[in-house]
């Protein structure tokens, strides 16, 4: 029952490309080079359609002409590094007079590609990409991961708070933060052994998962027996029900005893005049003070801060 407190290796990469070359001709044997060789892809005539697809769909690698009308292709590469600086960019032209390597890898293309190329090139340079961006989300995967748990650590907590908040509040809407302590978990490590300590919040780990939404919630560990979710796209009753699913989960295992949980509650709330750094930090600490609230009463509480019983 909730209590109103009044005062593993990431996915492979799926690549998509957009092809954009104002050559119907060039176009259509990109087109015909992406289905041999198996990749998703849309087309776009110039920049500024390109600059639409980019909009409406997600991509992970652009190859673009140059010399285009409207927007060229150094203009869409300048686009495309400062709004999707995650996706990557193949420049192809047949003006290499105009701008050379040097150029367009100091505006931020990861290769470059003169006309006319055969298909083993260009191939060749498309897997050069996807096995250099395989290999950063692992890296990234692994600063961003807990071990023990196979949760995200605290690193990636801070981040993705700084990413969500914003987003949620700009989209409309809510964001709740759980906050989640393991009562005498010290007790519980001198009575059976740090192994076994340590198996117990593997298996918190897998509880979260289970009993929280998949691609909705992020779930994290602080360190030591202490972790978070983020819980957006929810309700009230939907967030106190994650919270409520997970504490009755755990009572059920006895292997657990002599240990609990508690959890604090919080929504995120906008204030006039506070930046977003202090809104967030706000939230945290609301979390955090119904968090030990439940915890004064002996723990395995499930506390929620004033902030749940504001209108949705």
């Amino acid at each position: 029952m909730i209590i109103l407190l009044t005062n593993e290796l990431p996915p492979q990469i799926n690549t998509r490309i957009l092809l954009v070359d104002d050559e119907i001709i060039v176009l259509d044997l990109l087109k015909s080079a992406m289905v041999e060789l198996g990749h998703d892809f849309e087309t776009a005539l110039d920049g500024e359609e390109a600059k639409a697809r980019l909009k409406q769909s997600e991509f992970t690698l652009v190859l673009t002409d140059l010399t285009m009308p409207r927007c060229d292709g150094m203009e869409l590469l300048k686009h495309i590094k400062e709004e999707y600086p995650l996706i990557e960019v193949i420049v192809i032209t047949g003006h290499a007079e105009l701008h050379g390597y040097t150029d367009v890898i100091r505006a931020g293309a990861s290769d470059f590609i003169t006309k006319p190329f055969g298909i083993d090139e260009l191939e060749a340079k498309i897997n050069r990409v996807i096995r250099e961006q395989t290999l950063i989300r692992k890296l990234e995967h692994l600063s961003m991961c807990d071990m023990l748990t196979e949760l995200y650590n605290r690193r990636y907590f801070e981040l993705k708070l700084q990413e969500e908040i914003p987003r949620a509040h700009r989209q409309g809407y809510p964001v709740f933060l759980a906050l989640i302590d393991v009562d005498r978990f010290k007790t519980y490590n001198d009575q059976y052994g740090h192994q076994t300590g340590d198996r117990l919040l593997h298996e918190i780990g897998k509880i979260f998962m289970h009993y929280t939404r998949e691609k909705v919630d992020w779930c994290f560990r602080f360190g030591g027996d202490e972790f978070a979710i983020i819980i957006p796209y929810a309700t009230v009753d939907q967030a106190s029900q994650i919270a409520d699913r997970i504490q009755e989960r755990y009572r059920q295992e006895p292997r657990y005893a002599p240990t609990s949980l508690s959890i604090g509650l919080a929504k995120f709330l906008r204030h006039p005049g506070f930046s977003w750094a202090e809104d967030i930090a706000d939230l945290v600490a609301r979390a955090d003070k119904a968090l030990y609230a439940g915890k004064a009463q002996g723990g395995n509480l499930a506390i929620a801060d004033s902030s749940m019983s504001y209108p949705e």
